[in-house]
């Protein structure tokens, strides 16, 4: 490997040829300050923040895209380098809404931040003129483009790793801006409300829909009988929000908390996730045995759901007709539930934590609901729990553990580890493999499935049987797999599709991640924290659930029954390819 030698702030090193400056200066714990740069997805020197001055240059230059060269002397604090990046900062904020007090980042915002550490003051600028109508009118996600710093990391992973491509650049000048086509609303393209776009904005341009009100006044209203329900990304990142290291699970401050809000039963999405495993193990059993639709692919993912509708209409009869965990608990809250606590559905109001702002819009598709009751009345983000909880000004870190209640709180490991990526498809193998087997095998852990590569392959042989799987995470690697099977490069009985990068642990509606570069890590310590609990667990193997057990004797008779199919399963729709 080529190396060059450089020298940056007095310091000498060498790196290997196509090194950035940027990175080179990381090498050395040099810290350089950006906005518009995330390594791997957006190095395109848009904002300008990270400039150095380079000896025998005539001018400064973006280090994010400067490729380190043989003898090249770099000054990253110079005069002439503060002076130009304070300058920058004040321009940027020209055009900023700066109203930061009432702005959902405040006080994690980069923006903010980086002003801060420059010692930006007063603005010497004129503020921009041009102002935008917020969009307001998707279930999940308000752009505001008042707001937008034109950073481009929304387009970046819009476009290339979730491969939606729902926003891009338009106009020219003071008037370019960041748009969907035509200036359509959010919710009339093909944006599958993933909210990646979100938690990777450095400013308040994009967020989720607070549904935190609504919530609020459903709990004060005596008529309602609020129920809620907890994913299971959420207990091991909630905590993040606290100030709590990353991956501590807080499951039991997280219910306290809860119950200390008002909420009238506090249950877990975990235990639909079992339900879900039984029904779609049932459903995958079948397809194989009967010569049904393959390879059968997971529907637990509303934006991955909503990929496919656009895209692949010629899978829509792969995907499992199961609903996804949050409606599936919806469904029997107002049915099961409501029969054996003694009230009227009508009168019962479901609330989901969720990692997912997708999970906004899931609850508002008409087709997931019951004889005319939607499953899911509202659905809040761990950023928007968090805020009620420091709303009602709870002390979390300090607040002793409680259980969740009983009927639809129990759970096994399998439902827990739904929250990463093949979670689903171990969960479900762990079941499966009894049923093909007719024993209770105690190897359990498919590793195969596990970590963060972005499509993974496996051939599980349970019995006489080569069962073969894949699992995939993020939109843009669920586009290549689906390539390989049409053009018949893969064959496969089943499938596990995640719309985040990671899976849920990584969703939309999790916690914002400051230093980007972390984002991986983060990731592992959040699946760690999961897996640690699987492994606590006396029971890991989602039939084994005797709650579960109960549903099914009192008031399902078995799993894909008529009806079961009548509450827990539903359909998908074609929509206008894209």
């Amino acid at each position: 490997m080529e190396m060059v030698n450089i020298t940056i702030d007095g310091i000498k090193t060498q790196v290997p040829s196509g090194t950035t400056v940027l990175e080179a200066a990381k090498s050395l714990n040099i810290d350089i300050p950006t906005l518009c740069y995330l390594k791997g997805l957006n190095a395109v020197g848009a904002c300008r923040v990270c400039v150095v001055e380079v000896q025998g240059a005539r001018s400064l230059q973006a280090s994010c895209v400067l490729p380190a060269a043989e003898g090249m002397v770099v000054k990253t604090a110079s005069p002439k380098v503060r002076d130009a990046r304070k300058g920058i900062m004040e321009l940027i904020l020209a055009r900023h809404e700066r109203e930061c007090l009432t702005c959902s980042r405040s006080l994690s915002c980069e923006l903010q931040k980086l002003a801060e550490e420059m010692g930006v003051g007063e603005i010497p600028f004129e503020s921009s003129e041009l102002h935008y109508t917020v969009d307001e009118t998707s279930t999940s996600i308000v752009r505001d483009q008042n707001k937008c710093i034109l950073c481009g990391r929304c387009i970046s992973v819009c476009k290339n790793t979730q491969g939606v491509g729902a926003i891009d650049f338009a106009r020219r000048g003071v008037k370019t801006t960041v748009t969907t086509t035509y200036d359509k609303s959010l919710d009339d393209v093909k944006c599958i409300s993933c909210g990646q776009c979100i938690k990777i904005c450095p400013v308040g341009a994009l967020r989720e829909k607070d549904d935190t009100e609504k919530v609020w006044n459903a709990i004060s209203n005596e008529n309602l009988h609020v129920v809620v329900q907890t994913a299971p990304a959420v207990r091991v990142a909630l905590g993040e929000e606290f100030g709590m290291p990353v991956g501590t699970n807080v499951e039991g401050k997280m219910i306290a908390a809860l119950k200390r809000l008002g909420f009238d039963k506090v249950f877990d999405t975990n235990f639909s996730a079992d339900l879900t495993i039984l029904e779609e193990g049932t459903e995958l059993l079948g397809r194989i045995n009967n010569g049904g639709k393959l390879p059968l692919i997971t529907s637990c993912s509303p934006g991955w759901i909503k990929f496919c509708e656009h895209n692949h209409h010629d899978f829509i009869e792969n995907l499992s007709s199961c609903k996804s965990p949050q409606q599936m608990f919806g469904a029997v809250a107002k049915s099961y539930y409501a029969e054996k606590a003694g009230i009227d559905p009508k009168n019962i109001f479901v609330v989901s934590i969720m990692p997912c702002t997708a999970k906004k819009y899931e609850a508002s598709r008409e087709e997931l609901s019951v004889d005319g009751l939607q499953d899911v009345d509202a659905v809040l983000t761990t950023r928007e729990l968090a805020k009620m909880i420091k709303q009602a000004r709870i002390n979390f870190p300090a607040i002793e553990d409680e259980s969740y209640d009983t009927i639809l709180g129990d759970s096994t490991g399998a439902g827990v580890i739904f929250g990463t990526t093949g979670g689903v498809m171990e969960a479900a193998l762990r079941t499966v493999a009894d049923i093909l087997t007719g024993q209770d095998l105690k190897e359990i852990e498919y590793t195969a499935v596990r970590g963060l590569e972005g499509i993974k392959e496996a051939t599980v042989r349970i019995k006489d049987m080569d069962v073969k799987v894949a699992v995939v995470h993020g939109t843009a690697n669920a586009d290549r797999l689906l390539e390989k099977i049409r053009n018949g490069e893969a064959n496969y009985h089943f499938v596990e599709v995640m719309g985040c990068p990671g899976g849920c642990i990584n969703g939309g509606g999790q916690p914002i991640i400051m230093d980007k570069e972390k984002t991986d890590e983060v990731k592992m310590l959040r699946a760690q924290g999961l897996y640690n609990i699987d492994k606590s667990r006396k029971r890991r193997k989602s039939h084994e659930n005797p709650e579960v057990k109960a549903l099914y004797e009192e008031y399902m008779e078995k799993p894909n029954s008529h009806k079961a199919h009548h509450i827990l399963h539903t359909h998908y729709t074609k929509r206008e390819k894209v």
